[in-house]
């Protein structure tokens, strides 16, 4: 249910239905935007009577209606253009006009969704937070015009934010804090945080006249994040219908991950609970600091937690001019998170610099440099990796630190991240070569990698980079994002820092770690081993049997593949020469007045043009 100003529920629905078990979903949606009506307490009512509840349902009904139009438009206009401009036009002679508008056209997609994400906030957020610290992959136009996001989320009225935060707690903030500050000290997508100070009466527990943070959650938050999610869901079903990308994830199944993850996200009970978890998994580490949760002013919408507010961690001139260095505080990051995610298997899944703080001690070390820690806030999205992913991460560090390519094949088989009839030895071929020329390197080296030497590795591995033979298991959506995050972050920190002096420390450490069940590994080869032995003469005789009855046959991918292209090739250059043929055509008649014939001819270029398009999609 949905509580309005007046306390009232609501209860509405839009085409925001989902497929996802209804306990992810508090928020029951069951407004029919065709007929522009409402149900209320299992009556439709419409048109409306004119009294301010009903005044009030109906304008939140037109705000989320408007709010799922206006995303789904705009995702659709930039698939649209993505198609035109990098996909069609480069096909039919217009390669160079497409390579010379790409930055500019970047720039204003990433300039029309920051608008719209600091305007319609909730979900849109967080995706633009994602997308600008990566600073790793996508080009500077992104970046810059989405940087501003981290800080450019508007606050809630105050007066909104109160009731929401008395209703929870019970009584009037001024009985229930000491102090309670109405500006913000910051708005994030979800909710927004105040400074306040507990009443001296709670000193029994330690807390009395603490400083504290108190983050309550947004009004109608989880409707918001109902009709953003069903908007992505409507655009994951478009791009769910493009063959390459059904290939290679399940879009359907990455959605519901992230749905789930988001309302969890917004309850701050299970928020609290993760906090402690990552305090007690950090308990040894003093370089690493988190918040305590005062539970006696906590509910499901508003947290209370000691208030650890620092420098932030992409305040680069402030830090330095701390007396911290830049290099250290990424190294430190990193060491976190390769912890959480390989010791763990708990990790902090949004490390987004309003997360992440550098807090000075007055203290130094042994080399006179200031000591430090490194605070984290925010737990209401966090990742758990299974045992049996977190042994196939495992295997992949140990490979990439030590160079092992058969390692790496063999990490990415544990954790399903290869497409059946993946070609190995082709992929352990590449993999090795790209230990040859990009290991080692820091990210500001790699990001200077000449366009020769990437153009040359993909003409030596055609058709490896043909196939891209990679899927996207549901359970790596987090995972992936956090690790995006982190590698844009470390960048940010130090443009000179190299990942692979981190890894190759950490990836002994695991395999000394191992060492101890080297017999259990050993014995486990030992049975395979000797079942595939028995098992030998009765697959040779089924062999030599299929032979006897002609049932072998020898199959050369590649090749057949090569003979597709060339045919798929040769009937869209026919189809290029007809919708050639008939334009000119087309255009002579319109120029001499014959608009009939014209108009015809000119029909024929559009079903050319559709044919093509079809014939390239097969291709």
């Amino acid at each position: 249910m949905v509580m309005l100003s007046e306390g009232q529920p609501t209860n509405l629905s839009t085409l925001m239905v989902v497929d996802a078990p209804a306990r992810w979903y508090p928020v029951t949606i069951a407004a029919h935007c065709c007929r522009g009506s409402i149900e209320y307490n299992g009556r439709e009512t419409f048109p409306w009577r004119r009294s301010r509840m009903q005044a009030a349902r109906y304008n939140l009904f037109v705000m989320i209606q408007k709010r799922y139009r206006r995303i789904i438009l705009f995702f659709g206009r930039m698939l649209l253009s993505f198609v035109a401009w990098d996909l069609i036009l480069p096909r039919i002679g217009f390669r160079a006009l497409s390579k010379r508008t790409r930055s500019e056209r970047l720039r204003q997609s990433a300039r029309a969704f920051r608008q719209m994400a600091v305007e319609l906030g909730g979900v849109m957020i967080k995706v633009g937070q994602f997308l600008s610290t990566r600073v790793d992959v996508l080009p500077d136009e992104v970046i810059n015009e989405l940087a501003g996001l981290q800080d450019e989320v508007p606050a809630e009225v105050y007066n909104e934010i109160r009731k929401v935060a008395e209703s929870e707690l019970g009584e009037p903030l001024q009985l229930r804090f000491a102090e309670f500050d109405e500006v913000p000290l910051a708005a994030a997508s979800l909710g927004q945080v105040h400074k306040a100070r507990l009443p001296a009466a709670l000193a029994e527990d330690g807390t009395g006249g603490a400083e504290v943070v108190v983050k309550i959650q947004r009004p109608n938050i989880e409707l918001i994040i109902a009709t953003d999610l069903a908007a992505l869901r409507t655009v994951g079903r478009w791009l769910h219908s493009y063959k390459p990308i059904r290939r290679r994830a399940d879009i359907p199944a990455l959605l519901n991950e992230f749905t789930r993850i988001l309302y969890e996200e917004i309850d701050y009970l299970a928020e609290g609970r993760n906090a402690e978890t990552f305090a007690w998994n950090f308990r040894g580490n003093r370089g690493v600091r988190v918040p305590k949760v005062i539970w006696s002013h906590t509910t499901k919408r508003v947290l209370t937690l000691e208030n650890v507010w620092a420098i932030k961690i992409t305040e680069y001139d402030e830090i330095s001019a701390a007396g911290i260095r830049r290099e250290e505080v990424a190294t430190r990051l990193l060491d976190t998170y390769l912890q959480q995610i390989f010791e763990d298997g708990f990790f902090h899944a949004d490390p987004h610099p309003g997360n992440l703080f550098v807090q000075p001690l007055e203290s130094t070390d042994p080399q006179g440099h200031r000591d430090w820690q490194l605070t984290f806030v925010d737990f209401g999205m966090v990742g758990r990796v299974p045992a049996q992913m977190r042994q196939g991460l495992r295997e992949l560090l140990i490979g990439v630190g030590t160079r092992d390519t058969g390692r790496v094949i063999q990490a990415y088989q544990m954790l399903g991240v290869l497409l059946p009839g993946a070609n190995l030895d082709l992929l352990e071929q590449a993999t090795s070569r790209v230990f040859e020329h990009f290991w080692g390197k820091s990210m500001n080296e790699l990001q200077q990698v000449s366009p020769d030497q990437v153009r040359q590795f993909a003409v030596e591995f055609r058709e490896l980079v043909y196939s891209m033979p990679f899927q996207i298991p549901q359970d790596f959506i987090f995972l992936v994002r956090a690790v995006g995050i982190l590698s844009g972050m470390c960048t940010g920190l130090d443009p000179q820092f190299n990942v692979w002096d981190h890894l190759s420390p950490f990836a002994r450490k695991l395999i000394a770690e191992g060492s101890g069940f080297i017999w259990d590994r050993i014995v486990d080869e030992g049975k395979i081993l000797i079942r595939s032995l028995f098992g030998f003469p009765g697959r040779i005789d089924a062999v030599l049997a299929k032979i006897e009855r002609g049932e072998v046959n020898v199959q050369a991918p590649e090749v057949n593949r090569q003979l597709r292209r060339i045919e798929s090739s040769m009937r869209q250059v026919v189809a290029a020469i007809i919708l050639v043929a008939f334009l000119s055509a087309g255009v002579q008649f319109v120029l001499s007045g014959r608009y009939l014939f014209g108009g015809v001819l000119l029909a024929g270029v559009i079903c050319c043009l559709l044919w093509i398009l079809y014939l390239w999609r097969r291709g």
